[in-house]
């Protein structure tokens, strides 16, 4: 189908909207807008960071999802204790593929599983002295990690274990550092307050290590990476296009991080930010205790590449100029390939997305690049300043939906009806039975990397592998078969 006009989308709207009680009806209606790119004041367009309605399907992930998950967990060198039942652990062990170099075991812990395991005798008297025990057996089993933290489990915040005390008392034993991290999962109302929650340790219980430790011999040119999470080796291919402009990248994180690495960054010239929702807060602190400023860049596609490489080269003297230059047209002829390539074979089509972090607002330029259109996007937990991001990346009068709940983002599908949906793990297969091509967006679906020149290479290969699968011409969605039977047969079809 053609572009929607601002009324037609209004109108879509408004329909998918009369499915609710008149309350449930008022609350979601702030929720979802037509874009509107010239808009300075997001706050007063879409409602966001608000609890989800009780319900409806959300699909947020929870405190201890952005804590653990996101922050944490990818942090290599350092033993990530979930502390409660073995549930939570045991769903958030190794889902986002971020990769890493070391030996698992041994120096690095990022897919494997540590828990307290809560029994029921555990939540009646408590699980500090537990805990105690656990870190011991840890430092005993793996003495070459570098520290532990302890993720809280919603359980812990309900009966109140002392975290804090214990995490005191074992970084003076051990003589590593212990790091509690109060990201119990039904804190806020989403996974967003986990990852300022996991920002603020960091800032309490790593940064001022090396305060006042002069041994560190920096250059003009340091950079620290921070908020890229190397899924698929995304950090890797980002890391190499900033050395080869000449900048030193002398601390990365959370993807194939370290401890050491972490201690670091407040000793670089700037801090590069590349998911702003789930780091933004600590490049704030070190920029107002440190005063080391923050910038925030995007890796998703040649153009936004060229202008990302621009922007940090604008903040360097001359040297640092030219070298983001000679990067660009160093892989001019690749990306230009990759296009010429892919570009016919995308082009016009149309993409709706729902995803969290940076990728609803990043990912829309590498789409634009093939020809790709992007009609619809929203956060799954995304604040005021993610919107104000997002509104001059779309076109006039295009589709936005925060925490879209299940009901409304199938309804939106099939009146759109775009070519491909980018969404996570819990959309995928709905989708791929409606027969509309998706790629889960989360973690790159098994593939990656997606950052970089490098990257974009993968992106188009995957999206064309996708769009142009002959198996969706085998697919018949079920509301279809159902109109084809007999109406007297048919209940209840969607």
């Amino acid at each position: 189908m053609n572009a929607m006009t601002r009324e037609e989308t209004e109108a879509l709207i408004q329909e998918v909207l009369e499915v609710y009680p008149e309350e449930a009806r008022k609350d979601r209606a702030r929720h979802l807008v037509v874009n509107d790119p010239g808009a300075e004041r997001p706050e007063k367009c879409i409602t966001s960071n608000k609890q989800s309605l009780p319900g409806v399907m959300t699909i947020r992930g929870c405190a201890y999802a952005g804590s653990k998950g996101v922050v944490w967990g990818p942090v290599k060198d350092m033993i990530h204790v979930s502390h409660g039942p073995v549930g939570c652990g045991q769903y958030s062990r190794a889902g986002r593929r971020n990769y890493y170099i070391g030996v698992t075991g041994v120096n690095t812990f990022v897919t494997m599983d540590f828990t307290s395991n809560f029994q029921e005798k555990d939540i009646v008297f408590g699980g500090d002295k537990k805990l105690d025990k656990l870190i011991d057996e840890l430092d005993r089993l793996f003495p070459l990690s570098k520290g532990i933290t302890i993720q809280s489990e919603c359980p812990v915040g309900l009966i109140g274990d002392d975290i804090e005390a214990v995490a005191k008392r074992k970084v003076e034993e051990l003589g590593k550092p212990v790091v509690p991290v109060r990201c119990e999962g039904f804190r806020g109302v989403s996974q967003s307050l986990g990852h300022h929650i996991a920002n603020d340790s960091v800032r309490d219980w790593v940064l001022p290590v090396r305060d006042g430790d002069d041994s560190f011999q920096g250059t003009p040119y340091d950079v620290s990476v921070i908020g890229d999470y190397n899924i698929g080796g995304d950090a890797w291919a980002s890391r190499t296009l900033l050395e080869e402009m000449g900048l030193r990248v002398v601390a990365q994180w959370s993807g194939d991080g370290t401890l050491s690495e972490m201690q670091l960054t407040p000793k670089a010239k700037l801090t590069l930010v590349h998911c702003y929702r789930s780091m933004n807060y600590i490049a704030r602190h070190m920029e107002e205790k440190y005063g080391v400023p923050w910038l925030e860049y995007n890796f998703f596609g040649p153009t936004k590449i060229a202008e990302s490489l621009r922007k940090i080269a604008s903040l360097f003297d001359d040297t640092i100029k030219e070298g983001a230059e000679r990067v660009i047209e160093k892989y001019r002829a690749e990306y230009e390939a990759v296009i010429a390539k892919y570009r016919p074979r995308l082009e016009g089509k149309r993409v709706m997305l729902f995803v969290g972090g940076l990728r609803p607002r990043h990912t829309i330029g590498a789409y634009e690049d093939l020809g790709m259109e992007v009609v619809g996007t929203g956060y799954e937990f995304g604040h005021d300043d993610d919107y104000e991001r997002t509104f001059p990346e779309m076109g006039n009068a295009t589709l936005l939906y925060d925490d879209v709940t299940g009901y409304e983002f199938e309804a939106f599908v099939k009146r759109i009806q775009p070519d491909l949906i980018g969404s996570g793990i819990k959309e995928k297969y709905i989708f791929q039975k409606m027969g509309i091509p998706f790629r889960q967006m989360h973690s790159w679906d098994y593939s990656g990397p997606y950052h970089g020149y490098d990257g974009f290479a993968v992106f188009a290969r995957d999206m064309d592998m996708t769009l142009n699968n002959p198996c969706w011409a085998a697919i018949t969605p079920p509301w279809r078969k159902a109109t084809e039977l007999d109406p007297g047969q048919v209940v209840g079809v969607g």
